[in-house]
């Protein structure tokens, strides 16, 4: 039974996609006396089977040899196209934590949309979301993750625009999808070239392809840049991040697997192609920049956002930016670390910041406080999400630390000064917003906040275990993808690279809670921070920078393109039309019915057909014939 679960386990996947294509007759109104809740019942079933599929898969595959399952495609000439599937201990446990996720992110929206009359549609949603994921973490192939992928850009763009009916909405769908898509269109590009130097699209054979490679630096530069591509947009990295911000648009709980689990996706991808953009060193600098300059500027704005959910959201792109600079550097196993660390701690602090939403009708900060005594629960989800994703205590982050500075891998100093910076203003952050959300006195909206009822207290009690059993599962199984281990537990503790990011993250902690808080009517009056605050609310002014530079320029190029078309392309087409209408007009006088006209014209024309055709030849004729006479 456990092989045939095992061998099986590429269903998984369609659990949740089953579940999606159920709830169809409520989401389109054809049932409507039981109301939406059966086919949020039936989502939760799927996957719930798709769990208990999962639990059983990675149980039997735990200390045996990767196993791939392959589908052959299409194959034409010398095109071969195959679809390919690793049961692996990673790729299933992977695929455990996006199911566990998106259970208990499905049972929390049970109670976060208990009165939204398109539940059914959400549910849909979520089970297509929860399929494409689930086919990422299974996949071998690099065109079957380039079409999963494809697959939660349109989910992502449905589910931000789920509450179209606002303006805003529909704009935060919009651009989200079309950031996407550019990094989508350009990761097509470098999948296309990637197979037309012969490496095979499944990751095991690019793999052993890229240790072979016959390319040229400048070629694999370009291939390994326009990797990149995709998983910068899908990670919301610099320069294409602004679209998670507007995501936060959609509801909660799409949030709290977007936050989590769906960012994840697009780096773990780019984990798989790690040995192409190996072979040159400027995709390795390129994934290293990128990385470095999302993580210091989302820390930084982060820091300015009284939005709750955008003042959590903008640390996923910090902490994806340390995915990059791993990659980049090699550390592959640190880069999967910090891909669970984040994604469960992240997902508990996306909980706790809907129970608030749910409960004030409201999302500003600076007009919450003393909610701590009242909504105990969710007070402890936040703690221990925080304190999870920037390792002060014993949590999450605070192992993957640990990894990366026992002395496996040379670390510069960069990466010391960089990692402590991000840890620090974490901490500072995260302090900020329980210091103006759960603690001082109640404000005008705080002063009646009830506990959140048992659907969504019970997810977010069950994800506070699981983020404090999650760090003893590496340490009790060593369960670290890298086996050598040059340092002992405590000599990795007392280095000094682990000790600055601790110190790092005790500081912020300091800082944050000596930090004077301002209240939505407080603005500084000095100047000089007013204008730091102001640009990193405002996200450096990204958005205006690509107002003037990318959009206008699209918008000039299709001012120019619309010229040529109505003056150019058109005019020549009305000329040729005028032409004939004009040689058309006049033939009609020389229709007589004289039949002699006719057979002068004919004799004419054929008269003038000879002479254009023998013309400049008649010479040639006359010497031939000379010659033949003579």
């Amino acid at each position: 039974m456990r092989e045939f679960l095992l061998q099986t386990s590429w269903f998984i996947p369609f659990y949740g996609l089953i579940g999606s294509i159920l709830s169809l007759p409520w989401s389109l109104g054809i049932i409507c006396r039981t109301g939406p809740r059966p086919a949020a019942y039936l989502n939760l079933l799927m996957t719930v089977i798709g769990l208990i599929h999962g639990s059983y898969a990675l149980n039997a595959i735990w200390h045996r040899e990767t196993q791939r399952l392959v589908w052959q495609w299409l194959s034409v000439a010398d095109l071969n196209l195959s679809l390919s599937i690793e049961l692996s201990p990673v790729s299933l446990g992977a695929l455990e934590v996006i199911t566990v996720v998106s259970l208990l992110a499905q049972t929390y929206a049970l109670g976060y949309m208990e009165k939204d009359w398109s539940l059914a549609r959400f549910y849909g949603l979520m089970g297509f979301f929860e399929a494409a994921l689930g086919g990422i973490a299974l996949s071998d192939s690099l065109l079957l993750s380039y079409g999963l992928l494809e697959m939660l850009t349109l989910s992502t763009y449905l589910l931000v625009g789920f509450w179209y009916a606002q303006p805003l909405v529909v704009t935060a769908a919009r651009d989200a999808f079309l950031t996407k898509r550019v990094g989508d269109i350009i990761l097509l590009m470098g999948l296309v070239a990637l197979s037309s130097y012969g490496a095979g699209l499944t990751f095991t054979e690019i793999e052993n392809w890229a240790e072979t490679s016959p390319l040229d630096t400048f070629t694999a530069t370009l291939i390994g840049l326009s990797l990149i591509a995709g998983p910068t947009g899908k990670c919301a990295q610099f320069p294409l991040n602004l679209w998670l911000d507007e995501a936060m648009e959609g509801p909660n709980p799409a949030g709290i697997m977007r936050n989590s689990i769906v960012v994840s996706a697009g780096a773990y991808v780019l984990i798989q192609l790690q040995p192409v953009l190996s072979l040159s060193p400027i995709a390795s600098d390129a994934l290293i920049v990128i990385g470095s300059v999302s993580a210091v500027g989302a820390s930084l704005i982060a820091l300015a956002q009284i939005d709750i959910k955008r003042a959590l959201c903008h640390s996923t792109s910090a902490y994806l930016g340390l995915v990059f600079i791993a990659v980049g550097l090699g550390h592959v196993d640190i880069a999967l670390l910090i891909l669970l660390g984040h994604a469960l701690s992240k997902a508990l602090l996306f909980m706790s910041a809907g129970s608030i939403i749910l409960t004030t009708s409201n999302q500003n900060i600076t007009e919450m406080g003393g909610i701590w005594s009242r909504m105990p629960a969710t007070t402890t989800a936040f703690v221990v999400g925080a304190t999870g994703m920037t390792g002060l205590l014993p949590l999450g982050m605070f192992w993957t630390w640990q990894r990366w500075f026992n002395g496996t891998w040379a670390i510069h100093w960069w990466l010391v000064a960089l990692l402590c910076f991000v840890n620090a203003f974490s901490v500072l952050n995260l302090t900020r917003v329980f210091r103006l959300v759960f603690l001082g006195k109640p404000q005008s909206k705080t002063r009646r906040t009830p506990e959140i009822p048992w659907p969504m207290a019970f997810p977010m009690v069950c994800l506070i275990v699981i983020n404090l059993i999650a760090p003893i599962i590496p340490i009790r199984w060593n369960l670290w993808l890298s086996p050598t281990n040059p340092l002992s537990p405590g000599e990795a503790f007392m280095s000094y690279p682990f000790l600055l990011i601790m110190g790092a993250g005790l500081a912020g902690y300091i800082l944050g809670l000596r930090l004077e808080l301002r209240r939505a009517w407080a603005r500084p009056t000095q100047l000089s921070l007013r204008f730091f605050q102001d640009l990193f609310a405002y996200d450096f002014y990204l958005d205006r920078v690509y107002a003037f530079t990318v959009v206008w320029a699209v918008a000039s190029l299709s001012k120019i393109t619309s010229w040529l078309d109505r003056y150019v392309i058109d005019g020549a087409v009305n000329l040729v039309s005028l032409f004939t209408i004009f040689t058309g007009s006049s033939l009609k006088y020389n229709v007589t019915g004289q039949s002699q006209f006719y057979v002068l014209t004919i004799v004419v024309g054929v008269c003038f057909f000879i002479w254009r055709v023998f013309n400049g030849q008649w010479s040639v004729v006359t010497n031939y014939w000379s010659s033949l006479l003579n």
